[in-house]
């Protein structure tokens, strides 16, 4: 009997480790927490089916907008541990989120096992034509001489187009008008009216406009400029130093998940982010490809919730 049961025990221990070379065996899901044809929608159906062609299995992209992705996130916190649903989330919901909305139905920090840092998005400061402004230096000129004057539209309220805007009014001291949209799509349409005067827009979006004179591309959100439009200096060149705000995409399990499954999903989710024909879609959107460790998911969760923290509570921004 002990030597039937000494030769389990090897069956039990390594049970783990079997099934994560097993996983998958069936479908994913891939929640993604906004709307269809947004960024996130766009990123994960590449991801997604670059994934499916690494594991054999189909990955499913399921789309569950609303409330900045917390909706999303509270249904994929509840999923079965198993790594058959995963989340893709944005820093508007991990980082943002959780300093404006009261009651979350989910503990942002431990209702996930982070993956993997897919991707960052820089976006670009964009003026309506009628401003008559050449530079973000001028328009801090401009702001400070008319105070509360100037107004600029965003995506909704702690979306991170009007994160962006705040930073940029915390760091210059200036103080600007906001009005919010349900979507980048009436807020970009708003700017192209002239109904407002400016806004921070998705580098893809902007660059054939700008182009033809329609708007005009102050300045980008990222430390270093994008592929996209390289003759647009930063934000940080031009006047506010290491001004620095990006959409950032992460991929997450459910609290619970074996490390060996994430350990895999990673490995398989940097694969596919390397993968040439997916960097090139990637950047052909204006997105950079990053491809991480679940730690360093971690240390940008991290570094984002206390950034924008601050900056929601020195500009005293709150969810009406």
């Amino acid at each position: 009997m002990k030597r039937f049961l000494l030769l389990l025990l090897p069956v039990f221990f390594d049970a783990p480790l079997l099934y994560a070379q097993e996983f998958p065996n069936k479908a994913v899901r891939l929640i993604v927490p906004w709307a269809a044809g947004g960024s996130t929608d766009s990123i994960g159906r590449i991801l997604g089916q670059k994934l499916a062609e690494y594991t054999s299995q189909q990955w499913i992209v399921d789309n569950r907008g609303g409330a900045t992705g917390t909706i999303g996130h509270a249904f994929a916190s509840k999923a079965s541990p198993d790594g058959y649903t995963l989340l893709l989330g944005t820093n508007s919901t991990f980082a943002i989120a959780p300093h404006l909305y009261k009651n979350i139905q989910y503990d942002n920090e431990t209702a996930f096992a982070p993956i993997s840092l897919v991707a960052v998005n820089p976006q670009i400061l964009t003026l309506h034509t009628s401003l008559p402004v050449k530079s973000a230096k001028d328009l801090i000129s401009l702001a400070k001489a008319q105070p509360g004057q100037i107004v600029f539209s965003s995506a909704g309220v702690g979306a991170t187009s009007h994160m962006a805007t705040e930073l940029f009014m915390n760091m210059a001291k200036i103080k600007m008008t906001h009005v919010p949209y349900k979507g980048g799509g009436p807020s970009f349409q708003a700017l192209m009216g002239g109904e407002t005067a400016l806004s921070f827009v998705d580098a893809i979006t902007v660059a054939p406009h700008a182009k033809t004179g329609r708007l005009r591309a102050l300045a980008t959100s990222t430390l270093a400029r994008t592929p996209l439009m390289p003759e647009i200096p930063t934000v940080h060149e031009s006047g506010l130093p290491n001004f620095e705000s990006v959409t950032s995409f992460g991929m997450f399990a459910p609290a619970g998940t074996s490390r060996d499954i994430v350990a895999k999903v990673n490995r398989e989710v940097q694969r596919a982010v390397a993968a040439n024909d997916v960097k090139e879609k990637l950047k052909a959107q204006g997105v950079d490809p990053v491809g991480s460790s679940p730690e360093a998911l971690v240390n940008h969760q991290k570094q984002e919730t206390a950034k924008w923290g601050k900056v929601i509570r020195e500009q005293g921004i709150k969810f009406e």
